[in-house]
């Protein structure tokens, strides 16, 4: 599956899912002074390997934002947050507050959570500043393509 971000020109930027099948879906991304938030979840599903809802798009869910619960993606999408609260901080907190903050949430939401250590926050960290240095290059118009 292919993904392109667009970075927007107003409040939203622009990922548009390309599947095997030929079929595109455009999903709206609101901006949030970080790299889009399908764009965190890419550095966590990737890096990790783990399905999240990037992975489930794949699999043939549509990428709405309403997708019923499933335990291993809505794990992923409380980790997700917890790079995006990071990242918003500068990017600097303690891997193990980090995976605290993760069972904190995971807790809250009465979802399981991923066996995470400081190896895998250091690793989804340095995917999320490579793909933020790569979109902070991309001009307003232009597109940043991954592969999942």
């Amino acid at each position: 599956m292919k993904l392109i971000f667009t970075k927007g020109s107003g409040k939203y930027d622009l990922m548009e899912v390309f599947r095997q099948s030929g079929e595109v879906e455009r999903v709206d991304c609101p901006k949030q002074r970080i790299i889009p938030h399908d764009m965190v979840h890419y550095a966590v599903e990737h890096t990790l390997q783990t399905r999240g809802f990037l992975g489930r798009v794949k699999d043939g869910e549509d990428a709405g934002f309403q997708m019923k619960p499933e335990a291993q993606s809505d794990a992923v999408e409380r980790l997700v947050e917890v790079f995006q609260g990071d990242a918003w901080s500068g990017g600097t907190s303690a891997a193990e507050d980090m995976i605290d903050m993760y069972r904190v949430t995971c807790i809250a939401r009465a979802c399981p959570s991923l066996p995470i250590d400081a190896n895998a926050i250091e690793a989804v960290r340095s995917a999320i500043e490579e793909l933020s240095a790569r979109w902070q290059s991309v001009p307003v118009g232009g597109a940043l393509q991954l592969e999942l």
